[in-house]
């Protein structure tokens, strides 16, 4: 059993954005130290996508404390991503209401493709402080731009990075990310999705139901936690 809130999230800019808070049932002790998860959704979905749906219910259903929120363009209904730093500061106040919930206890800061790459950018500047971090298709470059990689915030980043990436992702040559990864001086682990794209879908040949790829990388969450 899980309890699951929605909240709403406010902004420096007087506007505010919506957020579900998923918790353990029954819900941590102030006095205890619990961990807690932020995600946030990638370029042409919100925070009601699939995977973060699954990941944030898994993760609470396994005594982990998560919270998965929108950015404003999508809480907006606009297809045009905010500016780099009015994302950023959403993800440090979704990581701030997250950190209320949970007391002391450790903040782990995840995404899905936009939302991995804002995490990574918010620890490399300092404007979030997770003690790890969770990359749900980590977009290393843009489709067909293997010339122009996103890779310069994963090296500042001093924290232990999990990251997901399926075989079949135009968003990320494995052999590049290989070459990425190598060069990274904190703890980082690189779990494949076989057959998967960039948001983990499978191709009709492959018999495997999406629940089974999901309840996998939870698994691997768990376990990296």
């Amino acid at each position: 059993m899980t309890l699951e809130k929605e909240l709403s999230i406010p902004l420096d800019t007087g506007d505010s954005v919506s957020a579900v808070l998923h918790l353990p049932e029954p819900p941590p002790s102030p006095e205890v130290d619990s961990r807690g998860v932020v995600i946030a959704h990638g370029m042409s979905n919100d925070m009601n996508n699939p995977l973060i749906v699954a990941m944030a219910r898994g993760l609470a259903q396994n005594g982990v404390g998560c919270l998965r929120f929108n950015f404003l363009y999508r809480e907006r209904q606009k297809k045009s991503a905010d500016p780099e730093h009015r994302l950023i500061h959403t993800f440090a106040q979704a990581m701030a209401r997250m950190k209320k919930e949970i007391g002391s206890g450790p903040l782990i800061a995840a995404g899905k493709s936009l939302g991995a790459r804002m995490a990574a950018q918010a620890a490399a500047n300092g404007d979030i402080a997770p003690k790890k971090l969770i990359f749900l298709g980590y977009p290393l470059h843009a489709p067909g731009r293997k010339d122009k990689l996103r890779d310069a915030p994963l090296y500042r980043i001093k924290q232990p990075m999990l990251f997901f990436e399926g075989t079949r992702d135009p968003f990320c040559d494995l052999a590049l990310m290989d070459k990425v990864l190598e060069k990274i001086t904190t703890p980082v682990r690189l779990n494949v999705v076989d057959n998967g794209d960039h948001g983990f879908g499978l191709p009709k040949s492959d018999p495997r139901p999406r629940e089974e790829i999901f309840s996998g990388m939870l698994e691997t969450c768990l376990d990296w936690l």
